[in-house]
């Protein structure tokens, strides 16, 4: 062997030709697969016999692979590439350890890969005949990363170390990502350098958009490009992922992202994770979800720079991620979101990211956390508009519970600081809830508006801040608006004829007047109420017409018609009487709202009275008052007037007038001559309004609420500090007694005999029964219609209840 290791391999066979045949015949048989000449390639009939021989004597595969590494090794050093480039090493590729000795210590033992950078490829693109349980492919990772990383002097040969390193990543994971016996490809040591070095190659591309939704097969002119192949190679292993494997793949992408300070363009970043949404099972988007939800906790005191970025990831993601699933994790993804928020807002009242300003700490800059939020909000809105509606409900639900609100049994933030949080925070919730709530359709309004929401939804519908109310109107119409005539009622005006708005309008259906029936009254005082505010800007007006609008088009019927009438003189007289001091222009948008208003509602009863009525009117004020009116009033420079103290009743709309034309078409005259008056609520007078004052007025003025025609009017009750003291000892005193009375009536029911017990609830339930016997007169039989009941604006005419006993049933009905 020492001899034959120090002769040359063609001198061998005529020289020494006597001693080869005392060579083992593993080595003999190795020795004949060469050719005398290296660029002929490999013998194939002796690859034959060596591959039997290698099969029959399975204990020899260590010997015949250290042998067959040497003479690798000797080739290489010599630069005989011939032999070690052939690739008709293949048929012993049955034995796991000859490969391994031979080819492992080849491609360690090579110069520079730039000699021969086909060599790594070719080995990790063979294909696997057999598994191998000992092969561990670390060196190669790590080699093949390190070309992708290549920083040649030399761009071509750049360019080609580093499609030499890709496209051996790419071999790897081929042969082991599907392999139970090989090591996990996925373990984070190896992800920790395949992805990064995949993702460095795709960053020296142009930013442009994910082509596809899954790999295509690239052009000749795409092979040569290393962020092409990079590219493909990154699709293939998502593609790959099993459940378990996509956070250890997702993790180093973050990492990059991080290191290289990616995330503050975010075109990249957004490229990169439209690339893995695309790529991987659809079934576990959520997973990345999640993945990306995790780094923005953990990022919480980065610049708001990056935190933007991630959310803007988010948002992209989740546009992609609704074809699949957003999993189980929908309530946690909006948690998530909703702290960022909320932290944002600590970071722009604070200016740290401690809560504290110290020495040392950094100043944040409030328009870049301004445009975090925003961004935060529209990821908010996102996400929503992937869910179905029942999730939609669960989220406002859930969005409108973190809202902090002033109730009898939550207390807000005091002081200054606790001031603008609480604002702030309010604003920020009140503006994701109007995203999510954009768009979204139901048909029943008891599910979609339960009373636990709407109570907390209008509680900030009385605030003194107009911008929160504004939101609480939109949201409102949000939700009421499911036939898409929104935008019809954009502008608020005096139109002759409705029927060029072309509305889409549909018959009031049962749930709608439960609905109405539940929740009207709570609506119609905050409507009332709202329009008192001397803050209300011209938004808030076209806000309110589009929900009275909206309301008579999608939740009327004959009750809600008249109740809505009421309401809108009922404003009519507030601008008229001026109890609150308004300014002169919000007297004159209120007029200007129930002219429009008015005008809307007598086109879609079509009464011709009331239409007429409202016409002469409207007439009389474009002659004498066009500051009454919605054109001249809602617009850039309103034109207004000094005084509104001397109006004649002609240019007012007189509620005896209506109640008479439209009692004579079948409407409740008796209701609609009765004047509104709002019901007030405890939570009402935990506003912010400006005196607690205006709220009790409301109840002991009751009198002096006459129609608008009426020149004399009771003086108002003077409200003194005395007066206020009184009504709060009241109140207390009011409470002791209803405290006394339920203990009395819990130990009476404890201590009395059973007879006095049934005696007395006996005589409430004879009570209950009479009084019912009175609603039922009233209810079933109204009075008669003789001309006129709303028509094709709420779908098909509504026909009056008749009593039972008169119905006339079918015989098989009755029973």
């Amino acid at each position: 062997m020492d001899c034959s290791a120090m002769l040359d391999h063609h001198s061998c066979n005529g020289v020494c030709g006597c001693c080869g045949a005392l060579r083992p015949r593993y080595k003999r048989l190795v020795d004949n697969i060469f050719p005398e000449d290296p660029e002929d390639g490999l013998v194939k009939t002796n690859m034959e016999k060596l591959t039997f021989y290698a099969l029959s004597a399975p204990e020899k595969l260590d010997r015949i692979g250290a042998y067959l590494s040497e003479r690798l090794i000797r080739d290489v050093s010599r630069h005989r590439y011939g032999s070690a480039d052939s690739g008709e090493v293949k048929p012993i590729v049955c034995t796991g350890q000859l490969r391994r000795a031979s080819a492992a210590e080849t491609v360690c033992r090579m110069p520079s890969p730039t000699a021969s950078p086909a060599k790594f490829v070719k080995f990790a693109n063979i294909e696997e005949d057999t598994p191998s349980y000992h092969r561990s492919y670390d060196f190669f990772v790590s080699r093949f990363s390190e070309m992708c990383h290549s920083s040649h002097d030399d761009p071509e040969i750049r360019t080609k170390i580093r499609m030499s390193g890709i496209k051996g990543l790419q071999g790897v994971v081929r042969k082991t990502v599907n392999d139970e016996l090989q090591a996990n490809i996925w373990d984070p040591q190896h992800m920790d350098k395949i992805v990064p070095s995949l993702l460095f190659n795709l960053q020296h591309a142009e930013e442009a958009e994910s082509r596809s939704p899954s790999p295509l097969q690239a052009t000749e002119k795409e092979k040569e490009s290393p962020a092409e192949l990079a590219e493909r190679c990154l699709r293939e292993l998502l593609g790959r992922a099993a459940y378990g494997n996509i956070k250890n793949a997702i993790k180093p992408v973050l990492i990059h992202l991080d290191n290289h300070s990616l995330w503050e363009p975010k075109i990249f970043a957004v490229r990169c994770f439209k690339i893995i949404m695309y790529s991987i099972q659809p079934q576990h988007s959520h997973l990345v979800i999640q993945q990306l939800l995790g780094h923005l906790d953990a990022n919480s005191k980065s610049a708001a720079t990056v935190r933007a970025g991630v959310v803007e990831v988010l948002s992209e993601a989740a546009v992609i991620a609704a074809s699949g699933s957003v999993g189980p994790t929908v309530l946690e993804v909006f948690n998530t979101l909703l702290r960022q928020l909320r932290l944002s807002i600590d970071y722009e009242l604070t200016g740290s990211y401690d809560c504290a300003v110290s020495i040392g700490t950094k100043i944040i800059k409030e328009h870049e956390e301004r445009m975090f939020q925003e961004a935060v909000i529209k990821t908010i809105g996102t996400f929503a508009s992937t869910l179905p509606t029942y999730q939609r409900s669960e989220v406002m639900l859930f969005i409108m519970s973190k809202v902090p609100l002033p109730s009898l049994h939550h207390a807000l933030d005091t002081g200054k600081a606790g001031e603008n949080r609480n604002r702030l925070t309010q604003i920020m919730l009140l503006k994701s809830l109007l995203q999510v709530s954009i768009g979204f359709q139901c048909t029943n309004m008891l599910t979609a508006l339960p009373s636990s929401f709407l109570d907390r939804l209008l509680s900030p519908a009385l605030m003194e801040d107009p911008e929160i109310r504004l939101f609480v109107l939109e949201i409102l119409i949000s939700f009421i608006d499911r036939q898409g005539n929104r935008h019809k009622f954009s502008t608020v005006s005096t139109i002759s004829d409705i029927s060029v708005l072309k509305l889409k309008v549909d018959k009031c259906s049962r749930q709608d007047t439960v609905f109405m029936k539940k929740h009207a009254q709570q609506l119609y005082r905050h409507i009332y109420l709202t329009c008192k505010e001397e803050g209300n800007l011209q938004s808030h007006y076209e806000a309110l017409y589009s929900m009275l609008a909206l309301i008579s088009i999608e939740l009327a019927n004959e009750e809600v018609v008249v109740d809505l009438i009421r309401l809108v003189l009922a404003v009519q007289e507030v601008a008229q009487i001026n109890e609150d001091n308004l300014p002169v222009y919000n007297r004159c948008a209120l007029y200007a709202l129930c002219a429009a208003y008015l005008n809307l509602i007598s086109q879609l009863t079509t009464v011709p009275a009331f239409c007429q009525h409202i016409h002469e009117v409207i007439d009389m004020r474009q002659k004498e008052a066009m500051y009454l009116l919605p054109e001249d009033i809602f617009v850039e420079r309103p034109r207004l007037t000094r005084s509104l103290d001397r109006l004649g009743p002609e240019v007012l709309f007189r509620q005896s007038k209506i109640s008479e034309v439209l009692g004579g078409s079948g409407y409740n005259s008796d209701r609609l001559s009765t004047p509104y008056i709002p019901q007030l609520t405890d939570e009402d007078r935990l506003s912010k309004r400006k005196s607690i004052g205006e709220t009790i007025s409301l109840q002991v003025e009751v009198e002096s609420r006459n129609s608008p025609e009426k020149e004399e009017r009771a003086p108002a009750e003077e409200i003194t500090y005395e007066t206020l003291k009184k009504a709060i000892v009241d109140s207390v005193a009011v409470e002791e007694q209803e405290r006394e009375r339920r203990r009395q009536v819990v130990e009476k029911f404890q201590k009395a005999p059973f007879e006095e017990i049934a005696a007395h609830c006996g005589a409430r339930a004879t009570l209950l029964q009479s009084k019912l016997n009175q609603i039922f007169e009233i209810t079933i039989r109204p009075p008669p219609s003789p001309s006129g009941t709303i028509t094709a604006a709420y779908g098909q005419p509504q026909n009056h209840s008749i009593p039972v006993y008169e119905m006339k049933f079918p015989d098989l009905c009755v029973y």
